[in-house]
């Protein structure tokens, strides 16, 4: 149309047409060139057949065979490959295409998956607890210590364990990438018994740092697993991160092996300050608000995702799946396996107890307390 109004006004018209539509000179002295050739456009279609911006799978035959590697459990390659554990978001797909110089986008991805007939398969699970009065309080109250802790360069770590799994071809909760109706064959039930192993995931959550460490216990999970492990951590990573260290903030749910009640976890901390001369300092959550504990949504929520919909067979592949779980914000995690033995039903003397070194706070001091090393 343009190039045939051009065409009537004659001399100058292309410039006069090109300034009132603002196509370019180059568009209409092609549609010039047409015209006078005697094409004419064909119904329903102005582009001509092959014209435009190419598929992705065109322009890059190689793509469709990166991906089927990447998400088909046969052809990773490597079982050790850090790749085998982490490639089930179709983000974290992307990013490794492109790293195989195959650029591409995590909404492409999925819409090529689509394509190609694959869907999300999984069940889901949901938790809710109760409100305790003091609970609005006390969360200001942590929030208080932990900024003040953090401003004066001292460590605060969030801890608690993980939901136990069981070790096995079991159900795993969440989704990934599978053929239409392809699901993986798993156990057809996962009911407790004696016999079948357990792993018992505690962590410890560096809030300062974006930092995870998982100790995996084999064993029970007990209040001494649940300072051996904060023992673990500070080992392997904590006094190296925090040498002019004197004490330590912890933030720790009201029940389990790290409960407010529990004697041998108090007691255990005592020990553990003992040996290491630090100071603990620890704030309760209040009962049923666990899911406000950092750990939950900053490590737990992320290990779950990366190892959505993956049977977890044996302990190599939990320890594997944890520590090459990654964020977009630079989480990185370390773990563990430990082999201990935590036997149950440790009773805490009340002699025992006259020896932890416990100095209770002014607000809530069953929830808030600080265990100094002994004098």
């Amino acid at each position: 149309m343009a190039a045939s109004e051009a065409i009537g006004l004659g001399y100058g018209g292309v410039s006069i047409v090109r300034r009132a539509c603002g196509l370019s000179r180059k568009a209409i002295a092609k549609g010039i060139l047409e015209i006078q050739e005697g094409e004419s456009p064909s119904e329903g279609r102005i582009r001509r057949p092959g014209g435009g911006r190419k598929k992705i799978t065109v322009s890059d035959p190689d793509l469709l065979a990166a991906l089927e590697s990447l998400i088909d459990g046969g052809t990773r390659g490597d079982p050790e490959s850090p790749l085998r554990w982490i490639c089930k978001s179709t983000r974290t797909l992307a990013m490794q295409l492109t790293q195989q110089h195959h650029p591409i986008s995590y909404v492409k991805v999925a819409q090529i998956l689509h394509d190609q007939n694959y869907s999300l398969q999984s069940n889901r699970k949901t938790e809710e607890g109760e409100d305790h009065p003091d609970r609005d309080a006390q969360f200001r109250h942590i929030n208080k210590c932990v900024k003040n802790t953090l401003a004066a360069g001292l460590p605060v770590i969030s801890v608690d364990t993980k939901k136990k799994e069981l070790v096995g071809n079991y159900d795993n909760a969440g989704q990934q990438w599978l053929p239409v109706k392809q699901p993986r064959k798993v156990s057809g039930h996962d009911f407790p018994d004696p016999e079948v192993p357990r792993a018992y995931p505690y962590g410890i959550y560096d809030l300062g740092r974006n930092s995870g460490f998982v100790n995996v216990g084999t064993d029970h999970d007990t209040g001494a697993f649940a300072v051996a492990s904060i023992r673990g951590w500070w080992r392997f990573e904590g006094r190296y991160l925090y040498p002019a260290a004197g004490q330590i903030f912890i933030t720790a749910d009201g029940g389990g092996s790290n409960g407010s009640r529990l004697r041998l976890w108090k007691l255990e901390l005592q020990k553990f300050a003992d040996e290491t001369g630090l100071s603990l300092s620890i704030c309760h959550f209040p009962p049923g608000t666990s899911k406000w504990n950092k750990i939950e949504h900053r490590l737990f929520s992320f290990i779950s995702s990366n190892w959505r919909g993956e049977p977890l067979r044996d302990y190599e592949t939990i320890v594997n799946l944890i520590a090459n779980t990654t964020t977009a914000k630079g989480l990185k995690v370390t773990c563990r396996l430990d082999r201990r033995k935590y036997p149950i039903g440790r009773r805490v003397s009340d002699q025992e107890m006259e020896r932890v070194n416990l100095q209770r706070n002014k607000f809530h001091g069953d929830w808030n307390y600080i265990i100094e090393p002994s004098k």
